[in-house]
Protein backbone atom coordinates (compact mmCIF):
# COMPACT_ATOMS: atom_id res chain seq x y z
CA UNK A 1 0.00 0.00 0.00
CA UNK A 2 1.38 3.45 -0.84
CA UNK A 3 2.01 6.16 1.74
CA UNK A 4 -0.73 8.24 0.11
CA UNK A 5 -3.20 5.39 0.50
CA UNK A 6 -2.32 4.99 4.18
CA UNK A 7 -2.72 8.74 4.75
CA UNK A 8 -6.12 8.65 3.06
CA UNK A 9 -7.23 5.79 5.33
CA UNK A 10 -6.08 7.58 8.49
CA UNK A 11 -6.84 11.30 8.11
CA UNK A 12 -7.21 11.72 11.88
CA UNK A 13 -3.60 10.79 12.68
CA UNK A 14 -2.13 13.48 14.92
CA UNK A 15 1.42 14.34 15.73
CA UNK A 16 2.27 13.02 19.17
CA UNK A 17 3.35 15.61 21.71
CA UNK A 18 5.33 15.19 24.87
CA UNK A 19 5.28 17.45 27.92
CA UNK A 20 8.70 19.01 28.39
CA UNK A 21 9.63 20.91 31.53
CA UNK A 22 12.21 23.63 30.95
CA UNK A 23 14.47 25.74 33.13
CA UNK A 24 15.15 29.28 31.93
CA UNK A 25 17.68 31.70 33.36
CA UNK A 26 19.58 34.88 32.59
CA UNK A 27 21.86 37.30 34.38
CA UNK A 28 22.57 39.74 31.52
CA UNK A 29 19.57 42.01 30.93
CA UNK A 30 17.48 39.11 32.28
CA UNK A 31 13.99 40.60 32.18
CA UNK A 32 14.30 41.48 28.49
CA UNK A 33 15.78 38.10 27.49
CA UNK A 34 13.37 36.01 29.55
CA UNK A 35 10.32 37.91 28.27
CA UNK A 36 11.53 37.42 24.69
CA UNK A 37 12.23 33.71 25.25
CA UNK A 38 8.75 33.14 26.68
CA UNK A 39 7.23 34.95 23.71
CA UNK A 40 9.14 32.72 21.27
CA UNK A 41 8.15 29.58 23.19
CA UNK A 42 4.50 30.64 23.00
CA UNK A 43 4.80 31.41 19.31
CA UNK A 44 6.33 27.99 18.55
CA UNK A 45 4.49 25.71 21.01
CA UNK A 46 1.26 27.56 21.83
CA UNK A 47 0.01 27.76 25.38
CA UNK A 48 2.72 27.24 27.97
CA UNK A 49 2.80 26.94 31.76
CA UNK A 50 5.11 29.48 33.40
CA UNK A 51 6.31 29.61 36.99
CA UNK A 52 7.02 32.72 38.99
CA UNK A 53 10.50 34.10 38.37
CA UNK A 54 13.02 34.24 41.22
CA UNK A 55 16.45 35.75 41.89
CA UNK A 56 19.26 33.30 42.64
CA UNK A 57 22.98 33.72 43.19
CA UNK A 58 25.23 32.59 40.35
CA UNK A 59 26.34 28.95 40.80
CA UNK A 60 29.86 27.85 39.87
CA UNK A 61 31.27 31.35 39.32
CA UNK A 62 31.22 34.88 40.69
CA UNK A 63 28.77 37.02 38.77
CA UNK A 64 25.51 38.96 38.88
CA UNK A 65 22.42 37.26 40.24
CA UNK A 66 20.34 35.22 37.85
CA UNK A 67 16.63 35.40 37.32
CA UNK A 68 15.30 31.86 36.90
CA UNK A 69 11.93 30.39 36.10
CA UNK A 70 10.43 27.18 34.74
CA UNK A 71 8.07 26.51 31.87
CA UNK A 72 6.06 23.54 30.66
CA UNK A 73 5.47 23.04 26.96
CA UNK A 74 3.82 20.38 24.84
CA UNK A 75 6.46 19.62 22.23
CA UNK A 76 5.91 18.01 18.87
CA UNK A 77 9.71 17.72 18.62
CA UNK A 78 11.68 14.81 20.08
CA UNK A 79 14.12 15.61 22.89
CA UNK A 80 17.12 15.97 20.54
CA UNK A 81 15.33 18.31 18.12
CA UNK A 82 13.89 20.33 21.01
CA UNK A 83 17.36 20.69 22.54
CA UNK A 84 18.66 21.96 19.17
CA UNK A 85 15.73 24.37 18.84
CA UNK A 86 16.37 25.74 22.35
CA UNK A 87 20.08 26.21 21.57
CA UNK A 88 19.10 28.20 18.47
CA UNK A 89 16.77 30.31 20.63
CA UNK A 90 19.62 31.00 23.05
CA UNK A 91 21.89 31.91 20.12
CA UNK A 92 19.30 34.34 18.71
CA UNK A 93 19.49 36.15 22.05
CA UNK A 94 23.25 36.51 22.09
CA UNK A 95 24.24 33.38 24.00
CA UNK A 96 28.00 32.99 23.71
CA UNK A 97 29.49 29.52 23.54
CA UNK A 98 33.12 30.69 23.31
CA UNK A 99 33.33 31.53 27.03
CA UNK A 100 33.69 29.25 30.07
CA UNK A 101 30.62 27.10 30.65
CA UNK A 102 30.03 28.64 34.06
CA UNK A 103 29.78 32.32 33.20
CA UNK A 104 27.23 35.09 32.80
CA UNK A 105 24.76 34.61 29.98
CA UNK A 106 21.96 36.35 28.17
CA UNK A 107 19.84 33.22 28.10
CA UNK A 108 20.16 29.66 29.34
CA UNK A 109 17.35 27.19 28.60
CA UNK A 110 17.59 23.52 29.50
CA UNK A 111 15.17 20.64 29.18
CA UNK A 112 14.85 19.34 32.74
CA UNK A 113 12.28 16.61 32.11
CA UNK A 114 10.85 15.24 28.87
CA UNK A 115 8.01 12.91 29.79
CA UNK A 116 9.63 10.04 31.67
CA UNK A 117 12.63 9.85 29.33
CA UNK A 118 16.06 9.05 30.82
CA UNK A 119 19.02 9.66 28.48
CA UNK A 120 22.23 11.52 27.76
CA UNK A 121 22.98 12.97 24.36
CA UNK A 122 24.87 15.61 22.42
CA UNK A 123 24.67 19.29 23.26
CA UNK A 124 24.79 18.66 27.03
CA UNK A 125 21.41 16.94 26.81
CA UNK A 126 20.73 14.93 29.96
CA UNK A 127 17.30 13.78 31.04
CA UNK A 128 16.42 14.25 33.74
CA UNK A 129 18.75 17.24 34.04
CA UNK A 130 21.25 16.90 36.90
CA UNK A 131 20.61 20.56 37.76
CA UNK A 132 17.18 19.48 39.00
CA UNK A 133 18.80 19.16 42.44
CA UNK A 134 19.70 22.87 42.37
CA UNK A 135 17.25 25.32 43.99
CA UNK A 136 17.29 27.58 40.92
CA UNK A 137 15.75 24.72 38.89
CA UNK A 138 13.77 22.81 41.50
CA UNK A 139 11.97 25.71 43.22
CA UNK A 140 10.29 27.21 40.12
CA UNK A 141 9.60 23.79 38.61
CA UNK A 142 7.98 22.44 41.78
CA UNK A 143 5.81 25.57 41.87
CA UNK A 144 4.11 24.62 38.58
CA UNK A 145 4.52 20.83 38.50
CA UNK A 146 4.53 19.60 42.11
CA UNK A 147 3.01 16.21 41.28
CA UNK A 148 5.31 15.43 38.34
CA UNK A 149 7.64 12.56 39.16
CA UNK A 150 11.38 12.48 38.57
CA UNK A 151 11.74 9.35 36.42
CA UNK A 152 14.80 7.82 38.11
CA UNK A 153 13.60 8.01 41.72
CA UNK A 154 9.86 8.16 41.11
CA UNK A 155 9.64 10.96 43.68
CA UNK A 156 7.34 13.91 43.13
CA UNK A 157 9.00 17.28 42.52
CA UNK A 158 7.36 18.71 45.63
CA UNK A 159 8.96 15.91 47.68
CA UNK A 160 12.37 16.61 46.16
CA UNK A 161 11.97 20.33 46.87
CA UNK A 162 10.86 19.78 50.45
CA UNK A 163 13.79 17.40 51.09
CA UNK A 164 16.40 19.74 49.60
CA UNK A 165 18.79 21.74 51.79
CA UNK A 166 17.36 24.95 50.32
CA UNK A 167 13.73 24.02 51.11
CA UNK A 168 13.33 26.72 53.75
CA UNK A 169 15.26 29.42 51.89
CA UNK A 170 13.33 32.40 50.57
CA UNK A 171 14.12 33.61 47.08
CA UNK A 172 12.96 37.05 45.94
CA UNK A 173 10.29 36.95 43.24
CA UNK A 174 10.70 39.03 40.11
CA UNK A 175 7.74 40.40 38.17
CA UNK A 176 8.66 40.02 34.51
CA UNK A 177 5.60 42.06 33.54
CA UNK A 178 6.56 45.13 35.56
CA UNK A 179 7.85 48.09 33.57
CA UNK A 180 11.62 48.39 33.48
CA UNK A 181 13.10 51.04 35.83
CA UNK A 182 13.01 54.47 34.27
CA UNK A 183 10.07 53.66 31.94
Amino acid sequence: MTTEAVAMQRPDVRTRTERAWLSLGSNLDPVRHLRAALAELRQRFGEIIVSPAYRFAAVGFEGPEFINLAAGIDSDLDAFALNDWLHALEDRHGRRRDVPRFSSRTLDIDIVLFGDLVLEGPGHLQLPRRDLAQAFVLKPLADIAPEVREPRSGRRLVELRDASPAACARYPRVDLDAPAPGC
